[in-house]
């Protein structure tokens, strides 16, 4: 039995089956709308690809699955099978009764219209609630699966890292853009805040390349396949996730300064470090260096180092 009964109103059950370009474009048609470009609606219409998604997810019958944008419902009905439970999210108020119609035959997806976040910082308070009430009865991982709207994933992502609710999987389709953040390297342009959260929790991985063919409409730039899976060993070295964001946001808001000069500028409980060379040489960091140099492992360093030291100056 469902325990969260669709809000929406429920359609007839048909047949579950991932849904070409064809197929979605008659249900456009059918609730008399079309893709919108302020919500990023990109529809991935091949089927191959959305396989591989499903698959690469790794998922059992004991996990919950986050699903944003969930448009169509194709890929929402694909996961549901693989899942133990699906919480899906959709923004855009016209796709969220087509997607309900697809799965209304399934008694493991729960769907949400709405914004999945409330501001940049934190998931939205339904979304929290779903996911919760889903892992009291399955108690395998929470993974993210989807065909992100452009916008959302950075922002996503970094919130399913720092929790509250944190993601112990995520594989997605991202604009290249995002792909090139996740995957970056010190030293590179694409390295930031986005990069060192995810290795400092775990590891991330390129599957494959997306062509703007293979969505529709089709986009003005190319996409990827990236996953990224939480290792729980490095998340524990993490003694405080506010306090190494804080410190990131620090550093790499001034790329183009030296550390040592972008340390005076510290605020918050960062004020309280009195030494910050006495913290950089602790984990071997160049006070010269620039705020990209610096490697996941180091800002993690830095930033229990900074904890230590602020607790030594309020005790």
């Amino acid at each position: 039995m469902n325990p969260w009964p669709l809000a929406l109103e429920e359609g007839p059950s048909p047949v579950s089956h991932m849904q070409t370009k064809s197929d979605i474009e008659q249900l456009l048609t059918q609730a008399g709308t079309v893709p919108k470009k302020r919500f990023g609606q990109h529809f991935l219409i091949d089927l191959n690809l959305m396989r591989l998604l499903v698959e690469a997810a790794r998922l059992s019958p004991d996990d919950v699955v986050l699903e944003v944008g969930c448009g169509t419902g194709s890929l929402t009905a694909a996961l549901a099978e693989s899942a133990g439970f699906v919480v899906g999210v959709e923004l855009d108020h016209e796709l969220a009764p087509i997607a309900a119609a697809q799965v209304a035959h399934k008694a493991n997806v729960h769907l949400i219209t709405g914004d999945v976040l409330e501001g940049k910082h934190t998931l939205h308070a339904r979304v929290v609630e779903a996911i919760e009430q889903a892992r009291r009865i399955y108690p395998g991982r929470l993974v993210l699966a989807s065909n992100l709207p452009y916008g959302a994933a950075s922002p996503l992502m970094i919130n399913l890292v720092k929790g509250p609710v944190v993601a112990d999987a995520m594989v997605a389709t991202v604009q290249k853009e995002v792909a090139d953040r996740i995957l970056a390297v010190p030293g590179t342009k694409d390295y930031g805040i986005l990069t060192i959260l995810l290795k400092a929790h775990g590891s991330v991985e390129f599957i494959r390349s997306l062509k703007a063919s293979v969505f529709w409409p089709p986009p003005q730039v190319d996409s990827a396949m990236v996953r990224f899976v939480r290792d729980p060993a490095k998340a524990s070295r993490i003694l405080d996730i506010h306090l190494l964001v804080q410190t990131i946001d620090l550093f790499m808001g001034h790329r183009r300064k030296m550390l040592k000069a972008i340390a005076r500028s510290a605020q918050g409980r960062l004020t309280h470090v009195t030494d910050w060379g006495v913290l950089f040489r602790a984990c071997d960091i160049d006070p010269t260096w620039r705020p990209e140099r610096v490697s996941p492992e180091q800002y993690v360093c830095l930033a229990n180092a900074a904890l230590g030291a602020v607790r030594d100056a309020l005790a």
